[in-house]
């Protein structure tokens, strides 16, 4: 491999890993506050989400007006279950139906929010900090580097297949990772792909394969070669 070739590796999680079911979670909360609020720009949300086998813990500061003022434990948890239903959890270990929840929402903290609400134009505060990087390229279609487009696409159709019911035995759970060719700038082959995902215990490693390898193929470049 020359100067002017390496190999550039992102990787996806779906949306049934841990660290995405807490921020459908977080984002639904914000949503909630967002869409019943009489006035949405006076809606304050800070909320963080764990979950672990069996138990979802919500905590953070809120603020609402009208019937929001004080917080509804009740609407949140429904919530709470409507997103992992959504996801498609339904097994033993964690299941929408009956995983426990505990709410511990609180009224925003006045200093907080004198902090940042704006009294005259642009005098606001920021609640948090933070610092974005990152750039659109033309590599692909949605603006995106190659590998994280495919690291997506795989997972989604992945997903589409399961809630379609066209393969059985896989969980939400999953997290794929291309390893992508680079020449002069531009990608131009598969070096590898790491798939894992959740499954029943009936299925072996070749089930899954032949499961999802038809799958790997229409995502893949049909020029590419598959190191499979």
């Amino acid at each position: 491999m020359n100067n002017n070739e390496f190999i550039f590796t992102s990787e996806s999680v779906s949306e049934g890993h841990p660290d995405k079911i807490c921020d459908q979670i977080s984002d639904a909360v914000v949503d909630y506050y967002l869409k019943n609020c009489e006035y949405p720009d006076k809606a304050r949300v800070a909320c963080e989400t764990m979950v672990t086998t069996n138990k979802v813990i919500i905590a953070g500061e809120v603020r609402g007006d009208g019937d929001l003022v004080n917080v509804n434990k009740e609407a949140i948890e429904q919530i709470v279950r409507d997103v992992i239903k959504s996801i498609g959890y339904e097994q033993e270990t964690f299941h929408w139906k009956d995983v426990d929840i505990s709410i511990n929402l609180h009224a925003q903290s006045e200093d907080i929010s004198r902090g940042v609400d704006a009294y005259k134009k642009n005098e606001e505060g920021a609640g948090d900090q933070g610092i974005m990087f990152g750039y659109a390229t033309n590599e692909t279609d949605v603006y995106m580097p190659c590998p994280i487009k495919l690291s997506h696409e795989l997972l989604k159709e992945i997903r589409n297949k399961r809630m379609n019911k066209e393969i059985l035995g896989l969980g939400p759970d999953a997290k794929s990772q291309f390893s992508i060719k680079y020449k002069n700038g531009k990608p131009y082959d598969l070096h590898s792909i790491v798939l894992s995902i959740q499954h029943e215990k009936s299925l072996s490693s070749k089930n899954i394969k032949e499961m999802v390898l038809p799958i790997i193929e229409k995502v893949v470049p049909k020029n590419w070669s598959l190191p499979i």
